[in-house]
């Protein structure tokens, strides 16, 4: 996947993740409260790993609802 931060490394949608376009300290966004699938974690390469959020989907262990974009 790319090592673009607003992406889901598991799937490559948008992970809507406030931090990732962030000039400023974010103090809320929805990937501080949701648990992770660990399962979806332990799929990706340790390169990947502490890089970018995962997408809600994929956060859920769920599958992505359209293909990745291109970019």
């Amino acid at each position: 996947m790319s090592d673009d931060t607003n992406r889901c490394p598991c799937c490559g949608q948008l992970n809507q993740c406030a931090q990732a376009d962030a000039d400023a300290p974010v103090t809320e966004c929805w990937c501080f409260s949701v648990p992770v699938d660990a399962a979806q974690l332990a799929k990706l390469p340790p390169e990947q790993r502490n890089r970018s959020c995962l997408c809600p989907r994929c956060t859920q262990g769920l599958p992505p609802e359209t293909p990745p974009a291109n970019s």
